[in-house]
């Protein structure tokens, strides 16, 4: 097996197709090297090695040794210079690059080859000494932070003596001199941190800086983003090894990145950002605030300092050609870096660029229009779930706000929540259900779990192409980035501006799509879904097979999901009907009566007000299936528990209260989950169920009376294990049909089923489909109970299981395929062998993830239920899933 495989000048041992085996980065380094395009030479260590570094515990095997020394003789041939020559040195980069983009996740080292002696030469075959001693400078401080672990603070804080002690602001500032010295005390910096003196010997350098990106793909950073992110250990990362081009050599050179379509909002027009004198970690890690790409972005943000446009014209022009190169031969969206040395052009890196669902809509629909892409292609371009950034509240135009600061727009969207100034305190926030706005100077890699749990990122430093930019565009979290006014102390817990104090637990409010920092809490706004959204929408509706309803209880959620696009409702639970402060009473008088002619004095009541509550839905979904529950949860949920409410029902029933509480006593059960609810309610007093049946048909008539357009009530009997369950229920909701339809004078299309929420349902599903017209598969409780795990307490160990790979993800927010899809399955083939035209969904908060939706479409269900908010994630992953079946 080989290991190493090289690129530029003239060698691509590798290519696009070999993402697995070289990574990201290093398959497209191949790939722009095969297209012509000018990267510099090096060669990639591949992903097969990663495993085998982990088994063989870290060591190196001669036969690698091997291999990279024919790499590095690749790159001296093609450069013409040495590794360790101190007359010529050659410098070499060394950074991760796994198959799937994990932007800051992993390590890098840039610089590698410097030492005491080769410093001398660089300085003499460069012609600047000051290049030569800051490139040096740079790497003893990125080699001791990441080969070494060294306090990277204890760095920043010696340089920015330095800065004061001789009156400067800015590193460039610095001469030849100063920085010679700053490099004598980084190394005695190291000595005594690290024990050692700074390794001298470059190959020492180069595989210390290899294990080191390897072992970065078990940080504890890059094991949270793949958590978040669904990217398996097992892939591993590739390590490539490049020849070094400088942007630090002067105002000939500089470094960027750079998008080729606004990833925020998908517009065409490039989008980012360089720094004259400078290199790529200037950029991407916000320590200094780079310049404007183009003209136009910069005249628009009213920033002075010149764009590239203007300050390197001819080169700028280079790199729009490359752009429209990549973007025509990948077609799709890159991220770019690049270095320029001496004004001549290098392309460090190209990747599909991580962008907003906004942006994703846009950049998928204007590619298809344009001719780049197929429609289909484009559907399956956006990522169903990043919808979800684009179907929540923004800030209200109208509302006052109270501006302190303004930033760059880094990520769209808005957010209020309490100021928190570290990762840890807003993970630990959050999980207590706070909303929390995390604030920092600038942002790392070890903030990535505290991003996540923040509902919007606020930082001093750094600009659109930050670190910290960057990811929360790929979270969907709003961001503010380079807010440069802020003085913020995490240590304190404390932000400064402009007179003003914001401490732990003040509410912020940020608006991502100005950059606007404001105190206290901004009202919000409903999102508008039209344009590039309803378009993408209408083809992927044309090409899914399944429908997509919602889960809806009140007319609110069913107005709301079927302006999302929902195509019925596929779950509405009655029982949610039953806790209306106004009924809840007359609900307990039913449940605490000692017979069933005090049960139906209550269900009287009961009666007008279910009749109510369906009519308007119903309304809302005329001429459409609306599935109804019967009512479900164990009777105690409903029963009293303070005196002043057992006071209520005594006067309601006219009952006392001691005779109610010992009712009530009698009630109780010690597993209520598995106890006396669902369709064994139904079959113990039937007249509950009838009660509810006659509320649904005299509804559906009024309103096929007033509308002129009947829904189609489905009417599903819960929790039923048996066939016999069914037949029982069912005759009871036909009888009540028939008395409505007979006293009305007129008739509606109705369906009775069941829901599938027990393994023995699933195993029975041939003969439960005899009494039924249709399944719908309650995965909530069908995983509960085939998993043997309740779901309200499971939190206190499924990161765990999920974490040492028992469960793939969480089964209860996607499908367990191989235990709970198996049943699913089992129950589709046996229902439909007995009732081929059966009616199949489900309706568990599986229905709005897009990997349980494919699999719904894999078995051939007819239709998936969602939350309303999650409808229009339903639709397109439904279209996907169709798309991925055809093949």
């Amino acid at each position: 097996m080989v290991y190493v495989y090289r690129f530029g000048g003239g060698v691509s041992d590798g290519g696009r197709g070999d993402r697995n085996l070289l990574g990201g980065k290093g398959a497209n380094l191949a790939e722009m090297a095969s297209i012509g395009l000018p990267v510099p030479p090096g060669f990639t260590i591949s992903t097969d090695f990663c495993s085998v570094y982990y088994d063989e515990g870290g060591s190196f095997p001669q036969r690698l040794r091997d291999e990279v020394a024919t790499g590095l003789a690749h790159i001296e041939s093609v450069t013409g210079k040495r590794f360790g020559d101190a007359a010529d040195p050659l410098l070499v980069s060394v950074r991760s690059g796994a198959r799937a983009s994990m932007p800051g996740m992993m390590d890098t080292v840039l610089n590698l080859g410097l030492n005491d002696e080769t410093v001398a030469g660089l300085a003499t075959t460069s012609g600047d000494a000051r290049f030569a001693w800051d490139s040096y400078r740079r790497f003893i401080q990125m080699y001791a932070d990441v080969v070494l672990e060294l306090d990277h603070g204890a760095f920043e804080e010696a340089l920015e003596i330095a800065k004061e002690d001789n009156g400067f602001h800015l590193d460039t500032e610095l001469t030849a001199d100063h920085l010679q010295a700053l490099v004598a005390e980084y190394k005695q910096l190291v000595e005594a941190e690290w024990g050692k003196p700074f390794p001298q010997d470059v190959h020492d350098q180069l595989w210390g800086a290899v294990g080191a990106v390897f072992g970065s793909w078990q940080s504890e950073r890059a094991k949270v983003y793949r958590r978040l992110n669904d990217i398996p250990a097992s892939w591993g990362t590739a390590v490539n090894v490049q020849a070094m081009v400088f942007g630090n050599m002067g105002d000939t050179s500089a470094t960027g990145v750079a998008f080729t379509r606004d990833p925020s909002k998908g517009d065409n027009a490039y989008y980012g950002e360089f720094l004259i004198n400078a290199q790529g970690e200037d950029v991407v890690a916000g320590i200094r605030t780079p310049q404007y790409l183009t003209r136009a972005a910069r005249e628009e943000a009213g920033a002075r300092p010149a764009s590239m446009e203007e300050a390197m014209p001819e080169v700028y022009g280079q790199l729009a050609q490359v752009f429209a190169t990549l973007e025509k031969h990948y077609r799709d969206m890159q991220d770019i870096e690049f270095t320029v040395e001496k004004t001549k052009l290098w392309m460090l890196q190209t990747r599909a660029g991580k962008r907003t669902a906004k942006a994703a809509l846009k950049i998928a629909v204007d590619m298809a229009e344009e001719g780049l892409i197929t429609r289909e292609e484009a559907i399956a371009r956006v990522d169903p779930a990043a919808l979800d950034q684009l179907l929540h509240p923004t800030l209200d135009p109208d509302a006052q706000r109270d501006v302190i600061a303004n930033g760059l727009p880094a990520s769209p969207g808005a957010a209020s929540g309490a100021a928190v100034f570290d990762a840890d305190t807003a993970e630990r926030w959050a999980a207590d259900g706070k909303a929390v706005i995390l604030i920092r100077t600038e942002t790392s890699p070890e903030d990535i779990h505290g991003m996540h749990a923040a509902k919007g990122i606020l930082t001093a430093r750094g600009g659109m192409t930050s670190h910290a930019a960057v990811v929360a565009r790929g979270m969907g979290r709003p961001c503010v980035s380079g807010a440069g006014s802020l003085a913020i102390s995490a240590k304190d817990k404390v932000m400064r501006v402009a007179g003003r104090e914001v401490r732990e637990g003040d509410t912020l409010t940020i608006d991502g799509a100005t950059g606007e920092v404001m105190a206290g809490e901004v009202a919000t706004v409903l999102p508008e879904l039209s344009g590039d959204f309803g378009t993408l929408m209408g083809w992927a509706d044309a090409i899914r097979r399944m429908k997509v309803r919602t889960n809806a209880d009140t007319p609110n959620d069913a107005r709301t999901a079927r302006d999302f696009g929902a195509e019925g409702i596929g779950l509405c639970r009655t029982e949610h009907m039953f806790f209306d402060a106004e009924r809840i009473t007359a609900v307990r008088q039913m449940i605490l009566a000692s017979d069933e002619k005090g049960r139906r004095v209550a269900l009287d009541k009961l009666l007008p007000e279910q009749r109510a509550d369906f009519a308007a839905i119903f309304e809302v979904m005329a001429g459409l299936p609306v599935t109804i529950r019967l009512l479900d949860p164990p009777l105690h949920e409903f029963l009293p528990h303070e005196e002043a409410e057992f006071a209520e029902v005594a006067r309601a029933s006219g009952l006392d209260v001691e005779q109610l509480k010992r009712r009530a006593a009698e009630l109780h059960e010690f597993n209520p989950m598995l106890g006396h609810r669902g369709c064994r309610l139904g079959v113990t007093y039937p007249e509950i169920y009838e009660m509810q049946a006659r509320a649904i048909f005299e509804a559906a008539i009024d309103v096929a009376d007033r509308t002129g357009d009947a829904p189609i009530p489905e009417v599903m009997i819960p929790l039923v294990g048996t066939k016999r369950e069914l037949e029982l229920m069912k005759a009871v909701v036909d009888r009540a049909a028939q008395a409505v339809f007979a006293e009305r004078g007129r008739e509606v299309e109705y369906l009775v089923g069941t829901m599938i929420e027990l393994p023995r349902a699933a195993l029975r599903a041939g003969e439960i489909a005899e009494a039924g017209a249709f399944f719908s598969f309650g995965t909530n409780d069908l995983t509960q109970t085939t998993l043997g795990v309740s779901r309200d307490d499971a939190s206190r160990f499924l990161a765990a299981y999920v974490e040492q790979g028992i469960y793939a993800k969480d089964p209860f927010v996607s499908l367990d395929v191989e235990g709970v899809g198996e049943l699913v399955s089992l129950a589709v083939d046996r229902g439909r062998a007995t009732r081929p035209d059966i009616k199949l969904g489900i309706c568990g908060e599986h229905g709005g993830d897009p990997a349980s939706i494919a699999f719904c479409e894999e078995v051939g269900l007819d239709y998936v239920s969602a939350s309303p908010y999650r409808v229009p994630i339903a639709r397109l992953a439904a279209a996907q899933a169709a798309l991925k079946r055809r093949g």
